[in-house]
């Protein structure tokens, strides 16, 4: 068990995160296989069942090797949020039997929330949702920023302009509620690990290396039947807000399949929409995590 003779005793659950294409599910299995213990996902991605491949799932075979849960069990029309993902994980924790849970991933808010817990937000009417919707149609993802901080501007402060999904999700908050976002943000669900003894890595390659892995590991995607995957997602005519629809390399995707870019363009876009997103995991964990995560290199976590 690593750092075992540190803590005196096997930990409650490990938890591995880091940037995509760091190597986090390799590690987690290598020690799932030597310890007993089962892979346990807590990429907000990989849930869905419609991408296997765009989001790197474990194929067939690593699932056979080791246990794995919480992979593919959602299906692309659901909106799964942190406030799913916490009550699965908890539901699982208590099924377990002597198994060590390794939890695995690089979503930054469900790693919180196993020991932090999250805040509930009330449910929105979908009649408020289509009315959002059907006001940011064709508006672009800043105008609707200003939107939220005329009725919200603290709400507005702690999101980034660009991102259109949370902002409207703030926009929803309010016009149902008239009230703004952070003040949901009371005293959290307890997390299902808190206060327990954990061992947390947090895999840090070089940045260099990292950019090269995202862009080859994309374009095997693209080769390994990526396309396909995003054809039958596209073909399903699910709101485009919906997660799924928003994963790294889908929008790009369908817009080749739609004929507004070249193959070449859409996997650019694709690269570079992950590359931006392993930065802010990067930058995230960094600032939003506690000290007692370990980072080590690829290289260093391959001998644990």
């Amino acid at each position: 068990m690593p750092d075992r003779e540190e803590t005196g005793a096997r930990p409650a659950a490990i938890l591995i995160a880091g940037p995509t294409a760091s190597g986090k599910s390799a590690l987690a299995a290598r020690l799932a296989l030597r310890h007993g213990g089962v892979v346990i996902n807590t990429d907000s991605m990989q849930v869905y069942r419609d991408l296997r491949r765009l989001t790197a799932r474990p194929d067939s075979d690593e699932e056979a090797r080791v246990p794995h849960r919480l992979y593919g069990h959602v299906d692309g029309a659901v909106n799964y949020s942190v406030g799913h993902f916490s009550r699965d994980a908890t539901a699982l924790l208590a099924e377990l039997d002597g198994q060590l849970p390794i939890f695995v991933g690089g979503t930054g808010l469900y790693v919180r929330a196993l020991e932090q817990g999250f805040s509930e937000l009330p449910p929105v009417p979908d009649a408020v949702r289509a009315q959002v919707r059907d006001a940011a149609e064709g508006r672009p993802t800043e105008a609707l920023h200003a939107d939220l901080a005329r009725h919200d501007p603290d709400g507005a402060a702690r999101l980034r302009p660009s991102d259109r999904m949370r902002v409207m999700r703030a926009l929803e908050i309010f016009l149902a509620t008239g009230r703004p976002i952070a003040s949901f943000y009371g005293d959290p669900v307890p997390g299902p690990l808190a206060g327990k003894n954990l061992q947390k890595f947090f895999l840090a390659p070089d940045r260099a290396v990292l950019r090269a892995r995202i862009d080859a590991r994309f374009r095997a995607m693209i080769a390994d039947g990526a396309l396909d995957e995003v054809f039958r997602l596209r073909a399903r005519n699910l709101d485009p807000m919906l997660p799924v629809m928003r994963a790294h390399g889908v929008p790009g995707l369908i817009a080749h399949l739609d004929g507004r870019l070249s193959l070449e363009e859409a996997i650019a876009r694709g690269q570079a929409d992950t590359r931006a997103y392993a930065k802010r995991q990067f930058t995230w964990f960094r600032h939003q995590m506690g000290t007692d995560w370990r980072w080590v290199d690829p290289d260093e976590a391959a001998g644990l």
